[in-house]
């Protein structure tokens, strides 16, 4: 299941310049997501992040995994924010970041559900340009009422 941006934002609540989701490219309800962004120099973060040597925080790329692990817990639950309800980013563990992200570069974001119980859902995620691994860790999301 392919979807746009227009698509997206109806299943995140973000918008510019911290949607950080371009393109899903593949969708399987319940089970795992693939995503992009693209990284272009224009980024507002990029301004102060660093000049001379423009690298993409990580903690962006960290919350992208997120915004694309949202985007597979909003379809699973057959939910939008319209709904009345959020997705709150509330932790990560293994956490590694394996080199760094700059203009130009294609991110692609997965995503795998791990686990779901009284609305705290945990996935494993990846970040990767060109095949070679970005960033991973396992994060948690908790489903709350607006």
């Amino acid at each position: 299941m392919m979807m746009d941006v227009r698509e997206i934002r109806e299943y995140l609540p973000h918008r510019y310049p911290f949607l950080l989701v371009d393109r899903v490219l593949e969708l399987e309800v319940g089970e795992s997501i693939v995503a992009i962004k693209n990284v272009s120099v224009n980024e507002p973060f990029f301004t102060g992040h660093f000049p001379d040597h423009p690298v993409m925080p990580g903690v962006l790329i960290v919350e992208a995994m997120a915004q694309a692990a949202g985007i597979l817990g909003f379809k699973t639950m057959d939910k939008k924010p319209q709904d009345g309800s959020i997705y709150y980013f509330v932790g990560a563990d293994d956490l590694r970041f394996k080199r760094p992200v700059v203009p130009g570069d294609q991110l692609r974001l997965e995503a795998r559900k791990l686990s779901e119980r009284r609305g705290i859902w945990k996935f494993a995620v990846r970040a990767s340009v060109d095949g070679d691994t970005v960033s991973s860790a396992t994060i948690l999301c908790a489903d709350r009422k607006v």
